[in-house]
């Protein structure tokens, strides 16, 4: 079976298994070297940090209050980074505006994921009261990354996270008749649907960490579009090594 993923958004080459993964690992336990020093030491030492969100956002858990609260403020800070008080006070407000229209979205998907939804949900023919159109909605505004990251938190199933990097990706792939780019996420979803099972399976097993093929997909894209792929896929491998080296039982008389 092909398991190559083929997203026309991140790239003309289709992704191998191995890289796939490989990018994903490096993306969530990845680290980079940071020069530390506190404000009453003379000298600083180096640390060892990591390089992207995975631990500060995918990790967290999510928020369960059936209405939007602060920490869904704090979660999206930690993906896309910290807010000045006035951005703050607006994510939050925004967030208030933005819960009947993913409420709407929640129940015209009516529990399915939304790489099961059908490709009319995410095409203007089918208008009004789609998903499509509700997440055009969602992703209306100056602080929209930070309301599609705080929904996507409370139910990454179903809502697509997007910033300026991915959806430039995606924008070119756009179709006559699509309600967005989201619709191109679906597109590609729905065509790697062996690959990206796979890649989940595979993903949880490395990390101990469950992730939708919605939030995957995602990872990739960004990957690519901030020119990081090489980067993560080579700290992938590197994290790889040293967890297969970490269950290798210690040779006799090793310390």
């Amino acid at each position: 079976m092909d398991v190559a993923l083929r997203l026309p958004s991140t790239g003309p080459d289709p992704i191998s298994a191995d890289d796939a993964l490989a990018a994903v690992v490096g993306y969530a336990l990845g680290r980079r070297p940071l020069r530390f020093r506190a404000p009453n030491a003379r000298e600083g030492r180096w640390l060892r940090v990591r390089a992207f969100a995975f631990e500060r956002f995918d990790r967290q858990p999510p928020e369960t209050s059936p209405r939007m609260t602060d920490r869904d403020v704090l979660l999206a800070e930690g993906l896309h980074g910290r807010l000045d008080p006035e951005g703050w006070t607006a994510v939050r407000t925004a967030l208030d505006a933005a819960l009947p229209v993913a409420e709407q979205a929640e129940r015209r998907a009516a529990g399915r994921a939304f790489w099961e939804l059908p490709e009319e949900e995410t095409s203007v023919l089918a208008e009004p009261g789609t998903v499509g159109a509700a997440l055009r909605t969602l992703a209306e505004g100056p602080h929209a990354p930070y309301v599609l990251a705080a929904l996507h938190h409370r139910r990454p199933q179903l809502f697509p996270l997007l910033d300026v990097t991915t959806w430039r990706q995606l924008w070119s792939h756009t179709a006559e008749g699509d309600s967005g780019v989201h619709a191109v996420v679906l597109r590609e979803l729905r065509a790697n649907a062996a690959a990206f099972t796979l890649l989940e399976a595979r993903a949880t097993a490395a990390l101990g960490h469950r992730s939708t093929r919605l939030r995957l997909h995602d990872v990739l894209l960004w990957l690519a579009g901030s020119l990081r792929t090489e980067t993560a896929v080579a700290l992938g491998r590197v994290a790889v090594q040293e967890e297969a080296g970490a269950r290798q039982p210690a040779a006799a008389g090793a310390r």
